[in-house]
């Protein structure tokens, strides 16, 4: 018997936020993200990408995009002809995690197994501290003390304050900072005495994309670490000598296709791994979970920051990730 012709239905919904968070954008209540399955009758695959407001993606543009791919789904679309059909972003990764996840039930097997890594096992997640004031930052942390990681988000005049406080709560903890593009390099080079004080481990992405070249004459004794300036493996080259780090993202990378590749590019040049995520359910965690087992930092906190996940999702014990039954995914 032939087999059915695959299939593609797309949908979107806004997940509320445990608490509202400041962005670059405004203060955000909820999340939006697309949601990809593709069937067959007897195999079904499904992911979600979350638009990348950085990237020019809305969550009209993102659904409009996978929608658009129903005609190729049903004309067989596979993992390889994705990557030429669509480009970077969260609909390409929408659909390329649900493609992993169909054809990892199709060969009976797991996605890690089939992307040559075996059996997952479970990571350990750094918490995230959106960017409020210095006090609301370290009652969260204090609120939290138990977590081992925290990665603090940052980005105007009261950084240096904001790291201090969040050092006093949690004096155990270990610390990263992302300034999201927010600073200049002689703000960096001012903060840099506070930030080695506080042992900030990792400074991610401390200038625009477009102006970061400085950061190649600057000594730092903490590493930097590119994620607006990294995207996809053909920003590689142009990170030598500036940064000792990359953040991968699923969403920004497009797919667990092009992070794969990423992550063992990064790693033949000695760069070290994290794994990161936009805010989303559990769906989006659980393919960045095969990533993360290659990863030095794992940011999954996603599904932690929403006022509720799906059910059922990734199970989390504190800052403990568990791999997805293959039910839910992979």
């Amino acid at each position: 018997m032939a087999p059915h012709p695959q299939r593609l239905t797309v949908t979107r919904r806004a997940w509320a936020l445990a608490r509202p968070i400041t962005t670059a954008y405004g203060v955000e209540t909820t999340v939006d993200v697309v949601v990809a399955e593709i069937s067959d009758g007897d195999s079904r695959g499904r992911a979600e990408g979350v638009p990348m407001r950085r990237f020019g993606e809305s969550i009209d543009s993102v659904f409009a995009a996978v929608n658009a791919m129903k005609g190729a789904v049903v004309a067989g679309l596979n993992r390889d002809t994705l990557q030429h059909a669509l480009p970077p972003g969260a609909a390409r990764n929408a659909l390329d995690c649900a493609l992993w996840d169909i054809d990892a039930k199709r060969a009976y097997q797991s996605v890690s197994d089939l992307a040559g890594f075996g059996a997952m096992t479970p990571v350990e997640t750094g918490f995230t501290l959106a960017r409020d004031t210095p006090e609301n930052m370290a009652a969260l942390a204090a609120a939290n003390r138990v977590r081992p990681l925290f990665k603090l988000e940052l980005g105007d005049n009261d950084d240096m304050e904001r790291v201090r406080a969040v050092r006093s709560a949690v004096p155990a903890s270990r610390l990263i900072v992302d300034a999201n593009e927010s600073w200049t390099e002689v703000r960096l080079n001012e903060l840099m005495p506070t930030l080695v004080d506080c042992r900030v481990e990792l400074i991610e992405q401390p200038l625009p994309a477009d102006a970061d070249d400085a950061l190649a004459r600057m000594q730092h004794p903490i590493p930097f670490c590119a994620d607006e300036s990294c995207r996809t493996l053909a920003d590689l080259d142009r990170l030598d000598g500036k940064y000792e780090a990359i953040t991968i993202k699923l969403d920004k990378a497009g797919g667990l296709t092009e992070a794969l590749a990423l992550v063992a590019e990064a790693k033949r040049r000695g760069l070290r791994i994290m794994v990161g995520g936009m805010i989303g359910t559990s769906l989006g965690v659980a393919p960045a979970l095969v990533l993360a087992q290659q990863a030095d930092i794992v940011v999954l906190d996603g599904p932690l920051l929403l006022a509720s996940d799906r059910v059922p999702g990734l199970r989390y014990d504190g800052s403990t990730i568990h791999p997805p039954d293959a039910r839910f995914w992979g």
